[in-house]
């Protein structure tokens, strides 16, 4: 386990006085075949599991039976057959030791606890499922089919545990820092090999294989791509090209699930061509520019469109836009350009807690999403809180679909230039990205390393640590 047992107990009881009553459920996961029963896939626990109970073990669940003062940590321990595969492992009850659970029970009696509680009355919360086996767990203990499963979650639940869980402790910080550790050498890695020649999945397997050979894992599917236009554009055995930009958006996810996540833009043949140069510095210009205005209490709705803002004058002095800067951001015209939202929040989900509820999550009764393009994507508008880690993670792409969706439509005519753009359709795009954290006055970056991003600075590292 990461941390010492009293920072679980105390977990648990700051969630049983947040939600009030009723049992709670819990869920680790179960390993995970991708070809046949015995292969499967790294193990990784469920985060919310592992936030309350610490354990990593698969075949585990948790419950908090708030209204008697109980909890069990439910599993079945392990046979001589998988001693003899897998090597020996600490007992349930050893685990439930561990991180101050009182009472353990094998798998075979949760349907029982679980009927027992009902029959008193109390209510049954639990977390909205994204697992196949769960969901029909959860239809074999409750009753409730997979279909209506996450609208019939428990909404105190789910608010209590991400209060406690979107606001990071030091030793939370930690971690994470220690996956930065690891991203920096991911990106630096990328970066000293991009040359012309060499295919994106090399490049890709290569800076995974540095997680890897951390113990580590990566915290979502590299994104490593020549056509940075394709905002989860995955790796092909295409070769780099002299020229063009290799957009790489990758992150680490340490031992203990917690997570980085960080872009990069790097011109190929080593420099940035001027057009090049002229929109990757408003790229630059946007990060920097939420680094200064994030602080508690500043909605991150509000920074996400003070840099649509930056992004709309700079296009607009370039030739691409037009029309009334503040009119274009309200129509959402800058989206043609940067199709996501500025940011989200992280930790040990790298989009942190997004399975259980983005509507939940990033907004609340005061901010609430958006229908607009674009603006949609925004995965957090709420007011920033001390302790919480935000991406920050700004863009420019030009899209060749897009932009003549938008002709033919005439979508936004009036703020778009859309003859000038006809000349950028081949561009490709450009993201920087870093991780936050939010400070008691401000913010700072996470990472004891910075990845080169201004251009001076990508240039001048490239030139130093390219072969």
């Amino acid at each position: 386990m990461l941390f010492e047992k009293q920072t679980y107990v105390d977990r648990r009881n700051n969630l049983k006085k947040a939600v009030g009553s009723g049992l709670i459920l819990i869920f680790g996961n179960n390993d995970a075949p991708y070809n046949y029963p015995a292969n499967v896939y790294k193990f990784r626990q469920d985060s919310c599991f592992l936030y309350y109970f610490g354990q990593h073990r698969d075949g585990l669940a948790g419950i908090i039976d708030i209204d008697n003062n109980h909890e069990y940590l439910i599993g079945n321990d392990i046979d001589i057959e998988d001693i003899v595969w897998y090597g020996s492992v600490n007992s349930v009850r050893d685990m439930a030791d561990e991180c101050g659970v009182e009472y353990t029970a094998p798998m075979s009696d949760l349907q029982k606890l679980v009927d027992q509680a009902k029959a008193k009355g109390q209510k049954i919360h639990f977390l909205p499922p994204y697992r196949h086996d769960i969901q029909i767990q959860i239809m074999d203990l409750l009753g409730i089919h997979p279909s209506r499963q996450r609208e019939e979650a428990s909404l105190p639940l789910i608010k209590a545990v991400i209060d406690q869980r979107a606001v990071k402790s030091d030793a939370e910080i930690a971690e994470i820092e220690r996956a930065c550790a690891i991203g920096y050498e991911m990106h630096t890695t990328a970066m000293k090999l991009c040359r012309p020649g060499i295919t994106e999945q090399e490049i890709a397997g290569t800076i995974s294989g540095i997680a890897a050979s951390k113990g580590c894992m990566v915290s979502f599917p590299s994104i490593l791509s020549m056509h940075g236009e394709i905002l989860h554009g995955y790796p092909y055995p295409r070769p780099l090209e002299e020229g063009r930009l290799m957009l790489c958006d990758a992150g680490a996810e340490t031992n203990e699930n917690y997570c980085s996540d960080h872009t990069r833009t790097t011109p190929i043949s080593g420099k940035f061509t001027q057009k090049q140069r002229d929109i990757y510095d408003i790229v630059v210009e946007c990060h920097d520019h939420a680094i200064q205005v994030a602080k508690p209490g500043v909605k991150w709705l509000d920074v996400h469109l003070s840099i649509a803002t930056i992004m709309t004058e700079r296009l607009k002095a370039l030739g691409l836009m037009k029309g009334n800067v503040d009119e274009a951001v309200a129509n959402g015209a800058h989206a043609l350009f940067m199709p996501h939202g500025l940011g989200h929040m992280m930790g040990m989900d790298v989009h942190d807690m997004e399975g259980l509820g983005q509507q939940y999550v990033g907004y609340d009764d005061e901010v609430r999403p958006s229908s607009q393009f674009g603006l949609a994507s925004l995965r957090c508008g709420r007011r920033l809180q001390k302790g919480w880690v935000m991406t920050d993670e700004p863009g420019i792409y030009f899209i060749p679909d897009l932009i003549d969706d938008w002709k033919s439509k005439g979508i936004n005519k009036d703020f778009i230039n859309f003859e000038a753009l006809e000349s950028y359709k081949d561009f490709g795009g450009i993201r920087i990205e870093d991780d936050l954290l939010i400070t008691e006055d401000g913010c700072r970056f996470l990472g004891k390393d910075r990845i080169p991003y201004h251009a001076a600075d990508v240039e001048e590292y490239l030139a130093k640590n390219r072969g």
